[in-house]
């Protein structure tokens, strides 16, 4: 629970107050309430609290000494950057960036989002029985979310039960946009960098392939209809070759004309002098499961992205095309492409700027 504390030495600023909450020191606006910790990792921490002035319960997360690591400081401006361009039911909202009392000195970062219950991880690792009703809507607000930022031109590029937030009455966000970027090669330099975490990384990804796009979105979310559908991760691998050993196992290993796709070298030989492998069929895995699930699984995890079902394509597939209404679903604003690229070379000084100008659109 949160226990509100004197400010320490210096940290006594007008229109703020502090409490600890999980021995966690959270200096917050006065109108915020907290209640208690609900969230923890290598971001920061987040709490619940409740805004004195409008009664409505919030997520307040604090990325502690974000300056001291670049990459960090880098992830939550362009993360920021997004979440203010998007307006969509099954993205969460940034409803505040609370001001921080000092522009040239601050080390922390309040972020203030929508209050959600539990995450789809919680929900698969619990005992709670899941329908096919349940998998069929789950599945649909998550590839509606992914269709409107595949349509403003961004990659999400770390989708996974995790960062999949879900209130009681099923509704459903997607969060953590850290990672994302635009679907764009005009800077090459991200298509290398890391990306998705590894169980729900896409093959063309392991591989080291140059160049990559939305279809490594839908690959995650295949991951995740799978984890779904069997209650545990369908290729938990602990390494990078044994994440690509345990997606042959499945899928079989690739035939020349699947291995098309990948442009590197050294992968193309790796690939080329494994042993034949035959696949292993979904519905053998997954007995108990809605044949359509099958059939739309199948399409979500191809080897060659080219041959991967789209989000626009998987949307109106038989499994959850009774819920898929295209006149209501929702787009950018006049179809502006968004664009996120950010001077990733820039000094500390012009990043702790920009992140303030963040702020001052709240």
């Amino acid at each position: 629970m949160a226990t509100m504390v004197k400010a320490p030495p210096g940290m006594d600023n007008p229109g703020k107050h502090c409490f600890t909450l999980s021995r966690v020191l959270f200096e917050i606006d006065t109108k915020y309430i907290p209640i208690k910790t609900i969230g923890r990792g290598a971001y920061g921490v987040v709490c619940s609290a409740i805004n004195k002035e409008t009664e409505e319960k919030v997520a307040i997360k604090k990325i502690a000494n974000i300056f001291d690591n670049r990459v960090v400081a880098l992830q939550t401006l362009r993360e920021l950057k997004l979440l203010r361009q998007l307006r969509h039911e099954n993205i969460i909202t940034v409803k505040d960036i609370m001001m921080p009392p000092h522009k040239q000195t601050f080390k922390d970062v309040y972020v203030v989002s929508e209050l959600m219950q539990t995450d789809l991880h919680q929900i698969i690792q619990s005992p709670q029985p899941l329908s096919d009703y349940h998998l069929q809507y789950f599945l649909f607000q998550i590839l509606r979310g992914l269709n409107y930022l595949h349509r403003a031109n961004i990659l999400h590029r770390d989708l996974k039960p995790g960062n999949i937030l879900v209130n009681a009455n099923c509704d459903l966000k997607i969060c953590d946009f850290g990672l994302a970027r635009t679907n764009s090669t005009k800077d090459g330099q991200f298509m290398t960098e890391y990306v998705v975490t590894r169980w729900y990384r896409a093959p063309e990804v392991l591989l080291c392939c140059g160049v990559y796009n939305t279809a490594i979105d839908v690959w995650s979310v295949g991951c995740i209809l799978a984890e779904l559908l069997g209650r545990t991760a369908i290729f938990p691998g602990t390494n990078c070759l044994s994440q690509l050993e345990m997606i042959f196992n499945v899928l079989g290993t690739p035939s020349k004309e699947d291995m098309n796709f990948i442009d590197n070298p050294r992968s193309l030989m790796y690939i080329s002098s494994l042993p034949y492998t035959p696949n292993v069929p979904l519905q053998r895995l997954y007995p108990m499961a809605n044949p359509l699930a099958i059939d739309l699984l199948q399409r979500m995890l191809v080897l060659d992205p080219s041959k991967r079902i789209r989000v626009d394509e998987a949307l109106q597939h038989p499994y959850i095309s009774h819920l898929y209404d295209p006149a209501a679903m929702d787009h950018p604003s006049n179809a502006v492409m968004i664009d996120l690229e950010i001077d990733e070379k820039m000094g500390i000084d012009t990043l702790r700027e920009n992140i303030w100008l963040e702020t001052l659109y709240y």
